[in-house]
């Protein structure tokens, strides 16, 4: 595997890494386990930081001519999984402060 391939991979395997840390969020916040629901939202942050980098790479790289492949049904998933990431960890955020809220 190489090229875009490896790289749509990259930013799929990275973003649901994320995907997963924020649903753990909001389990541990369910438990009114905090510290730990944020340290999970840190670690979510991180990989879907790494799978953002490696999507803005690939689209400047688009940008300056140098991807010389069409976009393909791979890139798009990766892209797909990019932005649901995004999604799950405003809810994630969301569901925290609620529990917090619940609690006190």
């Amino acid at each position: 595997m190489e090229g875009s391939e490896l790289i749509a991979f990259n930013i799929i395997s990275a973003v649901g890494t994320a995907r997963s840390c924020y649903i753990e969020a909001i389990q541990k916040a369910k438990t009114n386990d905090f510290i730990a629901a944020e340290k999970l939202i840190a670690e979510g942050d991180d990989a879907f930081n790494e799978g953002h980098d490696v999507h803005l790479k690939l689209l400047q790289s688009d940008a300056e001519g140098k991807n010389n492949s069409n976009i393909n049904l791979l890139i798009l998933h990766a892209e797909d999984q990019l932005m649901s990431a995004e999604g799950f960890k405003i809810i994630a955020t969301e569901f925290i402060d609620v529990y917090k809220k619940l609690k006190h």
